[in-house]
């Protein structure tokens, strides 16, 4: 076997492991519980512990320790990066090195930077980082890194000003993972709003397996998208019901992908072999 990407079972929240040959990495850490006491109706489930417990189970060493090669997170929610701080802060775990954009609250529309605690999970993971000597990068658009048999390139890695104020789903970095002769594209919250997609659909190419931007839902995952990259396997870090309809419509029609929503199936194992790509599910 070449590897594994595990997708955990975080609700609409993505927190995804790179597994191969004895070493991992993490992209994103799905939501945490924490919230700042002016914004309540951000009291979310958050899913910290079980990513912190799950790595404990999975990866530990005989001195039970865990060690990370590196995290990144795709960019400043905290349905995505909210998770860090716990993960990294941990005293069994160990970071080695982390990718993080900066966050420019400026550069954000009024209404998110009013409704969201973008600025609150940004510090609290850089604090981390910093807190705990691991190694930062902030600038790593088409770095390229190995992982085992993994060869990962990031992509949107880099940040920079739009024209236009938009929510911070547009600055997502996205991994693309090629492992043997197959690719997996993972998308974080990448959307079409100011033409990522587009821009980016033809330096990746045609893909195996798709992590599906934004859990599924509308402003992501255009038709010009999904035919570059026709993925076979299509991944949903989400429940199935909430799959915008359009989404689901060019998932089905276009690339006819086999679809996982990873909420409904407890968490899905994707194991990548010479010649062969198997799915195993409720993995927690």
């Amino acid at each position: 076997m070449l590897g594994r990407i595990h997708f955990l079972n975080t609700g609409h929240s993505d927190c995804i492991i790179l597994e191969s040959q004895g070493k991992i990495a993490m992209i994103d850490a799905a939501e945490d519980t924490e919230y700042p006491p002016n914004k309540p109706h951000l009291n979310l489930k958050g899913y910290e512990d079980q990513v912190v417990d799950y790595l404990l189970k999975n990866f530990s060493d005989s001195e039970g320790k865990v060690n990370i090669e590196f995290v990144m997170g795709t960019h400043a929610h905290s349905d995505h990066i909210g998770g860090f701080d716990t993960v990294i802060n941990h005293p069994d775990i160990n970071v080695k090195t982390a990718y993080l954009k900066p966050y420019h609250e400026e550069n954000i529309f009024f209404y998110e930077r009013k409704s969201w605690d973008n600025v609150e999970v940004y510090t609290q993971m850089l604090d981390a980082i910093k807190a705990n000597s691991v190694e930062l990068i902030e600038s790593f658009d088409r770095q390229k890194v190995k992982l085992g048999d993994f060869e990962i390139e990031f992509l949107n890695g880099t940040y920079r000003k739009r024209r236009i104020k938009f929510g911070e789903n547009i600055n997502s970095a996205v991994a693309v993972v090629k492992i043997g002769k197959y690719k997996s594209v993972l998308a974080g919250d990448l959307n079409y709003k100011d033409g990522d997609e587009k821009r980016l659909a033809p330096q990746i190419g045609k893909v195996d397996l798709l992590k599906v931007g934004h859990h599924g839902y509308v402003g992501s995952t255009s038709a010009f998208w999904i035919k570059s990259l026709m993925p076979k396997y299509a991944i949903v870090c989400n429940w199935s019901k909430a799959i915008y309809p359009d989404v689901r419509l060019k998932l089905e029609h276009i690339s006819k992908s086999q679809i996982i929503a990873t909420a409904d199936v407890n968490g899905a194992i994707v194991e990548f072999s010479d010649n062969s790509i198997d799915i195993k599910t409720d993995i927690m």
